[in-house]
């Protein structure tokens, strides 16, 4: 008799943070942190949180260098579409120990909002998306570690080390795979 699985049915992850597996080598996704903005039955979106260009969003446009937006820092958000510019907003609200994320600012609306004390906006050209069930298959195979968001960790790190400091505190056992190097012969 062979063995069914049933497909368990995964919660929305919409707000919280995948990390990407330690031992992950797709490129596009290799050490990562994504932000998800929507997860349900027909898929799921986000974007890239660790992977700066080293730029600003007044660098990437001329409508932008003179607008209040020019300082924003630019980051690539996933594989997706990258020629695609998403506006993103986020700000830990320390009392109800909530995060509050908005996903698609409009530019009107991002101006008015830029420089506000406790939030922070970001640029990303291009997103993360998977099709229905393909974060769910991948998550049974742990491709991804999910994990809320929690105070300012988005804050204190940065590029590949947010990524480092987040699996060592949602798995400490992960840390040795985080902190290998890339190529094993400089070990």
């Amino acid at each position: 008799m062979k063995e069914r699985r049933t497909a368990r049915k995964t919660p929305s992850l919409a707000g919280q943070l995948l990390l990407a597996h330690p031992v992950l080598r797709d490129p596009n996704f290799r050490r990562t942190v994504v932000l998800l903005s929507g997860h349900d039955p027909q898929g799921a979106m986000g974007v890239v949180l660790n992977r700066p260009l080293g730029k600003q969003l007044g660098e990437l446009n001329l409508s932008f260098a003179t607008s209040p937006l020019a300082g924003v820092p630019l980051y690539a958000g996933g594989p997706v579409e990258r020629e695609n510019l998403i506006l993103v907003t986020w700000q830990w609200i320390p009392a109800d120990q909530a995060f509050q994320l908005t996903f698609g600012v409009e530019v009107e609306r991002a101006t008015e909002l830029v420089g506000q004390p406790g939030l922070t906006m970001r640029a990303f050209l291009g997103y993360s998306g998977w099709g229905q069930g393909q974060l769910e298959n991948e998550l049974q195979h742990d491709t991804w570690i999910p994990t809320p968001v929690e105070g300012d960790w988005l804050l204190k790190h940065d590029g590949v080390p947010l990524w480092r400091h987040l699996i060592a505190h949602a798995d400490p056992d992960l840390r040795v795979l985080a902190d290998a190097p890339d190529d094993p012969t400089v070990n």
